[in-house]
């Protein structure tokens, strides 16, 4: 008796902690189940899928027969990809710009003794391909096979840890890059679809914005950042030659930027440190839109900054920095002439044009043929260069600082002997000032000033769209720095003729002289078109002295439509076809850039 007894109470003890064990089970399950899931991992959600949408109608198109199902799902691909870009250009730029590039060769000239020469893959390229006259199949097989290769690289290692103000600054980007980029049609180069793309990454801002919604303590600031987006949405729907580009800035993109201002006080948002963008930006046409020192190798040297700076400025004005006294920085880059000298060319000795000073300090290279990094690194070349200073930049230091209150300055400034390199950066602080934002333009963009012409302002949504000048002279700076991120400054090959007669390419080869790469041959980096009225001759070579003589180049289609061999010609088109009124309208907007 004592025995089954035994076995029963066993039993039911056996029982009970077996429903025990399931109770905990379940409540753990529970528990799981009810746990909110990371807004990081919602957005990865968001990114994987559509990263698969991309593949899957990639995987569409290279089974497709007809050329018009091979379109069908080359659009739906890429709606997925622009749907995505805000948040894959923010975590992963260098697959983005790969993905992204304009159908011309890739050429990277990093390593001197290892230069490589890509052919270029990804949308663009499918783009123009699927739209030629004559269907490459096979060519479009290869391109969209290694464009699917990288995209499920991309899903394979997606991984997304955001911190709060990671999201602020993917928001602010994504707005700059649709303002400079996105309705100019850029990366749109056959479709023309730039505005019902940027449309979509509007969309997936409202999609981020929703995920963080619970970081608002204001209510009302979360709805008049939807209400702005939704605003630019229904703006955006509309064609491509006739929309308002000054008007969607002046009223949506710079709205966007001061509500983010907001956003970060609300957030309580601290940056561990500033990019190319400031995060404290609030209008795009604006000296405040920028970190100067994003694009400066010397990041850390600003102490005593606007003392370095006046030294600079007397350095720069200095003819002793020469070799016979004879020569300054100003001589070739007058105050007056936005800091060029009016010149075809200096001397006869020097084959290219002085460019403008101003806004320089917004790139990434330097010289018309981009042969150095930095303004220090400028210096140093005129230092060197036996038709400009002819004083080699070490044996300039010695002169400089034999001048008595040249070397007082210096060692109070700088704290060390290193004349060599702080007489260059005092110079290169000063130019790094000679960027206002304060030309007519940027008064009226900026609600300052309400006195543009209807032809200066169509001539700014025709320089932003129709006629693609903005497709290479990017907005706000108008110089080949690339938005948003600004690391990238481009070289373009244009074919500029020899003289304004436009019967013979001009012999200087640029870029090509340093390394040699046959497919640089004729390329040199995109200047700014700020100050242009002041700073005439136009060109590397100084051919043209109007700007009417400019935009028909242009408007011809540069060398290649003038009957010059360009074989790697960059304009985005044969010819632009722009009416006589509006190559007026562009000319009288160009004018509007004067700095006052």
């Amino acid at each position: 008796m004592n025995t089954i007894l035994f076995n029963i109470r066993a039993k039911a003890y056996t029982f009970c902690i077996c429903l025990l064990l399931l109770s905990m089970v379940a409540c753990k399950k529970s528990t799981t189940q009810l746990k909110p899931i990371s807004k990081n991992k919602q957005i990865e959600h968001l990114y994987v899928t559509e990263l698969q949408h991309t593949i899957s109608a990639l995987d569409s198109l290279l089974v497709s027969e007809k050329t018009i199902d091979k379109i069908k799902f080359y659009k739906q691909a890429r709606h997925h990809f622009k749907t995505l870009e805000p948040i894959l250009a923010f975590v992963d730029k260098s697959n983005y710009k790969s993905l992204n590039a304009p159908n011309i060769l890739q050429v990277h000239e990093d390593v001197p003794t290892d230069i490589k020469v890509n052919n270029p893959f990804g949308f663009q390229v499918i783009e123009e391909l699927l739209h030629e006259d004559k269907i490459d199949t096979l060519t479009i097989k290869n391109i969209a096979t290694i464009t699917i290769s990288r995209l499920k690289l991309l899903k394979q290692n997606a991984y997304i840890k955001f911190k709060d103000y990671h999201l602020v600054w993917l928001l602010r980007n994504q707005i700059v890059r649709i303002a400079t980029t996105g309705i100019t049609g850029f990366d749109s180069p056959v479709l023309a679809a730039s505005l019902q793309e940027s449309i979509l990454t509007y969309k997936t801002l409202l999609k981020l914005l929703a995920l963080y919604k619970g970081n608002f303590t204001s209510e009302d600031l979360y709805q008049k950042i939807v209400s702005s987006i939704e605003t630019s949405i229904k703006n955006l729907d509309h064609p491509f030659d006739t929309f308002d580009r000054y008007s969607f800035i002046k009223n949506n993109t710079d709205v966007q930027l001061k509500l983010l201002l907001e956003l970060q006080k609300d957030w309580a948002i601290s940056y561990p440190f500033e990019m190319a963008l400031s995060n404290n930006m609030q209008s795009l046409f604006s000296k405040d839109a920028f970190n100067v020192y994003f694009f400066t190798d010397y990041k850390s040297d600003t102490t005593h900054i606007k003392e370095k700076e006046q030294l600079g400025k007397k350095l720069f004005n200095d003819k002793r920095l020469s070799k016979l006294n004879n020569m300054a920085c100003a001589s070739c880059h007058m105050k007056e002439k936005a800091f060029t000298d009016g010149l075809v060319t200096f001397n006869s000795k020097i084959k290219r044009n002085s460019p403008t000073l101003t806004y320089s300090a917004y790139q990434q290279s330097y010289f018309m043929d981009a042969k150095t990094g930095s303004l220090e690194g400028q210096i140093v070349g005129v230092a060197n260069n036996h038709d400009e200073f002819n004083l080699p930049i070490d044996k300039m230091a010695i002169k400089i600082t034999e001048i008595k209150e040249y070397k007082i300055v210096l060692d109070s400034l700088y704290k060390n002997d290193e004349y060599n390199f702080n007489i260059r950066h005092s110079i290169a602080s000063y130019i790094r000032t000679l960027n206002t934002f304060d030309s007519k333009f940027d008064k009226n963009i900026n609600n300052k000033e309400n006195n543009l012409t209807a032809s200066e302002k169509k001539g700014f949504n025709l320089f932003m769209g129709k006629a693609a000048c903005a497709t290479c002279h990017f907005a706000p700076v108008f110089n080949g720095t690339v938005p948003p991120d600004f690391v990238d400054t481009e070289l373009e090959i244009i074919g500029v003729p020899e003289t304004k007669n436009n019967k013979k390419l001009d012999d200087d080869l640029g870029r090509f002289y340093l390394f040699n790469t046959p497919e640089r041959k004729g390329s040199f980096k995109t200047p700014t078109v700020r100050n242009i009225e002041k700073t005439a001759p136009y060109m590397h070579n100084g051919i043209y002295s109007t700007l009417d003589e400019v935009m028909d180049f242009y408007n011809k289609g540069g060398g290649a439509g003038l009957g010059f061999n360009v074989p790697h010609q960059t304009l985005p088109f044969d010819n632009l076809d722009l009416k006589e009124d509006e190559i007026t309208a562009i000319i009288d907007f160009m004018n509007t850039l004067s700095d006052q």
